[in-house]
């Protein structure tokens, strides 16, 4: 393992600039940040920077022209970051945040251009309705897919999971969008008065990592359960219902029991869940070359138990689990780097970028 680059705040997602820099969120402080030189670690191996760090670079100025109506606090504030699939033509960057608003605060997402240190043109492209009182529970994982089409996790805001079974509003969903924030035409509720049709997949509880699977492009996620049931997903079924909180293998935090059932008719079983709870938070599909025999596996973030857990995958069966880096951080996000590595971001009030390399 490498530390990359000291010195973030609270970092919660990442996402890689077709020149090999590094796009990071820091949630309590809202700022967008720049890790430079990453592509150049292995040339300079040996070398280390002003803070001790071999390779990367935090570049101190962040990024400006952040939507002003971010709500901090809780688990609320500057959350994901997604890059457009075509940015060397457009130069599209995508921020989910906890936007605030009459009644509360939600889920939104916005796009800008980035030029230079600043997002310029910046559009709110989405705002998940009702918004609501409360700190917690936002999702707020964005991925583009296959076709183009963005992705978005959602949470039940935490003192309403039953509108996660509502679909006449977007708590405990996971949405498609096109690119611009309209509906695509073949959603599965478009053609309902009842449902929103941003709706891709709903029952969900609060979705803190989706991924796309190289293999076959199928789109996958995990959510966090209460005590107990945490989930991997895979979204595979436009329209279906995952069940949460009409099923579940977790009970609340007080002890109380949310549901006795943990399977019901029309409801979508996790291809696995934790029971006691590992808190997962980012994911990725190894798909690099430096480590050919994981290739294919899934890669899941603990920030409760403060480790990097393997997914070892045969089809869509998780056929064994390998805890790595045990202990050494609450880990927030996982991502393929564009050198066939994997890299890590860590939750902290001094987080660190790490990369995970190969034992020579």
């Amino acid at each position: 393992m490498r530390v990359v680059a000291t010195g973030l705040h609270y970092p919660w997602g990442m996402a890689f600039l077709p020149n090999g820099d590094l796009l990071v969120t820091e949630k309590v402080k809202g700022r967008l940040r720049l890790v430079r030189g990453i592509r150049d670690i292995n040339l300079v191996r040996g070398i280390r920077d002003i803070d001790g760090v071999s390779g990367g670079k935090l570049d101190p100025r962040p990024v400006t022209g952040l939507p002003d109506n971010i709500a901090f606090g809780g688990q609320g504030g500057l959350l994901d970051v997604a890059v457009h699939p075509n940015f060397a033509r457009n130069r599209l960057v995508y921020v989910s945040y906890s936007g605030s608003g009459p009644g509360g605060a939600g889920t939104e997402v916005a796009r800008g251009q980035l030029r230079g240190y600043a997002l310029e043109n910046l559009q709110t492209i989405f705002t998940a309705t009702p918004k609501t009182r409360g700190t917690g529970h936002y999702g707020s994982r964005l991925l583009f897919a296959a076709d183009g089409s963005l992705f978005i996790t959602t949470g039940d805001r935490r003192h309403r999971l039953h509108d996660a079974q509502d679909r006449s509003n977007h708590l405990g969903t996971v949405l498609r969008l096109n690119d611009d924030g309209s509906t695509p035409a073949d959603n599965p509720f478009t053609a309902r008065d009842d449902a929103k049709p941003e709706i891709y997949s709903y029952g969900h509880r609060n979705g803190q990592g989706i991924a796309l699977r190289p293999l076959d492009n199928t789109v996958w996620m995990h959510e966090h359960g209460p005590r107990g049931g945490d989930e991997v997903n895979k979204l595979d079924k436009p329209g279906a219902n995952y069940g949460w909180p009409a099923i579940t293998y977790g009970i609340d935090y007080s002890g109380r029991i949310i549901s006795d059932q943990t399977h019901a008719p029309g409801m979508q079983q996790p291809v696995v869940y934790w029971s006691p709870s590992i808190a997962p938070s980012g994911m990725a599909f190894y798909h690099g070359d430096k480590f050919p025999n994981w290739r294919g596996d899934l890669f899941v973030g603990a920030l409760k138990l403060r480790h990097l857990r393997r997914l070892e995958m045969r089809g869509d069966t998780v056929t064994a689990q390998e805890v790595l880096l045990d202990g050494i951080a609450r880990i927030r996000d996982v991502a393929n780097g564009p050198d066939g590595y994997l890299y890590l971001i860590t939750d902290a009030r001094r987080g660190r970028l790490l990369r995970l390399e190969p034992v020579e």
